[in-house]
């Protein structure tokens, strides 16, 4: 179903091209917050669930974050449609902002989790009404050269997410102010939305799909904790099956509901588009490939190579180079030309090829090895992240902008959670076992060094230990997280075939608002539209007067039959 008119008596927006950057630089300053949050976390992990004992569990840190904000996509991407997007942006900053105090406040390792999930709440928000509101305000055609200031911004925080974080890890001031440095930035961003982000609300009387809402929260939960358990417990496991069996039960009933939903939150509707479904299939396939990558890498450098937090986090500049490269290049071109698919195509097979070569990890791999590799995973990127979403949103009618969005992007995030649920259970069941043979066998020592268990290890103590304790440590690590790089190179190979058909459909000349009616593109059009507008009112103002032969004509006047 379309998304109800904006309010009829408020006036048409005018989007001229400074009230566009305006309304850009308030999406770029929230989609900075969330996607920071994402990467400064990474080069801190070791050493925040070492202070906070879960070492075992460090797979939760990711997995809450992207839980959440998996969960939250659809619900923002429906009540933008249904009662605009200004208002919730700003929710979006203040849960996130508020979350990330309590992550900075946190007494144990369960409260650091809970903290991380509630961020997710917030940071869902902010990366789908971001990316809605720039199709509200831009023509698809000219969307490309956005990309590349979006697509400099992720890579920009792939960097300085790991370097800020490392530096506050290996500083006095301690890895909480990995947290405490989102309070500012989001009260900054909170202040630029609320005097930049000029949108039309909307009014809408349709029912919620409460129970859409339900039974979507009931299957993306029960599928996440099926691959948690699965990969800690056993997939034969009581819990995991038990997951398994909720997973298919909520999925029937999520579609049942949809089915009969005035307004669904995820319309099966567009599933039956076969250009959304391969843009959407595209878009899972990259984020289990990306977030599993880069959720681990730095964990995996600071410990098998010995490098500081800060040191790993500069691993991560070749990516943002990379990033930067190919969105720049292939963002110029798809404005002149309106084609997108040739770099859907190959940004698959270069991360294809990124992920076959990161197998080869261990712990004598050079650096300057490591950061070629992560230059080809940061092209790959380039080509593909932003193209997926500009050709779903393409595919579906203005009205359905941010429920396209939204759903798209969930099921990237599904796949990024998926991916870092699967690869982190892989990798710390792994390390688990690995890590316990090597502190055991080498326990007089381990004891000296202070360390007691496993799940209290940091990369401090793992410096300080000396060998040959140390070199057993670096082994469980290299050996512990190379080899899983190959249960994702199937998953791609995959996604590459799907790539080749993607149906490259024309790219729309007009934003959405402008294609709901809501907004007009320059003040002379504005003039003219209200100039038609009172004429109109004034004809319809004028009183009619009918002459006899009007009268006679007229089946209304006809005499009444005895």
């Amino acid at each position: 179903m379309q998304a109800p008119p904006a309010d009829p008596s408020a006036p048409l927006i005018v989007l001229t091209p400074r009230r566009v950057k305006l309304i850009f630089s308030a999406l770029l300053a929230g989609m900075l917050m969330a996607s920071l949050d994402q990467t400064i976390v990474s080069t801190s992990m070791p050493t925040i669930v070492g202070d906070l004992g879960g070492v075992s569990h460090m797979a939760w840190v990711t997995t809450a974050y992207l839980l959440a904000t998996t969960l939250v996509m659809p619900v923002y991407g429906k009540f933008g449609d249904l009662w605009g997007r200004r208002n919730l942006f700003l929710i979006a900053i203040g849960l996130f902002t508020l979350a990330s105090i309590g992550a900075a406040l946190s007494p144990n390792f369960t409260w650091f989790v809970v903290s991380r999930g509630v961020q997710g709440l917030g940071g869902g928000g902010l990366m789908i009404l971001s990316q809605a509101i720039i199709a509200d305000v831009v023509p698809a055609r000219e969307r490309a050269k956005y990309m590349a200031p979006i697509g400099a911004l992720f890579g920009l925080s792939a960097v300085v997410g790991p370097l800020v974080g490392g530096f506050f890890t290996d500083s006095s001031l301690g890895w909480q102010w990995c947290f405490w440095v989102n309070v500012p930035v989001g009260l900054a961003a909170f202040v630029i939305g609320w005097f930049t982000l000029t949108l039309p609300r909307k009014r809408s009387t349709t029912p919620l799909d409460y129970a859409g809402i339900v039974t979507l929260s009931a299957t993306t939960t029960s599928l996440i904790l099926f691959t948690d358990f699965g990969g800690s417990d056993g997939w034969g496991a009581a819990r995991t099956l038990w997951m398994a069996a909720a997973f298919v039960v909520s999925v029937i009933a999520f579609v049942l509901v949809e089915r009969k939903a005035v307004e669904p939150i995820v319309p099966l509707s567009l599933f039956r588009n076969p250009t959304f479904v391969v843009a959407t299939s595209l878009g899972l396939a990259v984020g289990l490939g990306m977030f599993s990558a880069i959720a681990f890498m730095p964990t995996y450098l600071q410990m098998s190579s010995g490098l500081s937090a800060t040191t790993s986090g500069l691993l991560m500049l070749p990516m943002t180079a990379g990033i930067i490269s190919t969105i720049q290049s292939s963002a110029g071109f798809i404005q002149r030309t309106g084609r997108y698919k040739i770099f859907t195509v190959a940004g698959v097979a270069v991360i294809l090829a990124a992920l076959v070569w990161m197998t080869s990890l261990s712990g004598g791999t050079s650096l300057w090895t490591v950061g070629a590799m992560f230059f080809v995973l940061g092209a790959g990127l380039g080509l593909i992240m932003q193209n997926v979403v500009l050709a779903a949103q393409n595919a579906v009618p203005a009205e359905q902008i941010g429920t396209a969005t939204s759903t798209n992007n969930y099921f990237r995030e599904v796949g990024a959670t998926l991916g870092v649920a699967i690869f982190g259970t892989l990798f710390t069941s792994r390390l688990a076992e690995n890590l316990f043979t090597a502190v055991s066998t080498h326990g007089q020592q381990a004891v000296a060094a202070g360390i007691t268990s496993p799940d209290s290890l940091t990369p401090a103590a793992v410096k300080a230990a000396g060998d040959p304790l140390r070199t057993a440590i670096v082994d469980a690590y290299a050996n512990s997280l190379a080899p899983v790089f190959w249960y994702l190179v199937p998953i791609l190979a995959v996604a590459l075939v799907l790539a080749l058909f993607l149906k490259e459909i024309p790219l729309a000349e007009v934003a959405g608002m402008v294609a709901r009616g809501e907004a007009v593109e320059s003040e002379e059009e504005l003039a003219r539209l209200t100039a038609a507008r009172a004429d109109a009112e004034a004809l319809l103002d004028r009183p009619v007067v009918l002459t006899d032969e009007d009268r006679d004509d007229d089946p209304r006047e006809a005499p009444v039959p005895a």
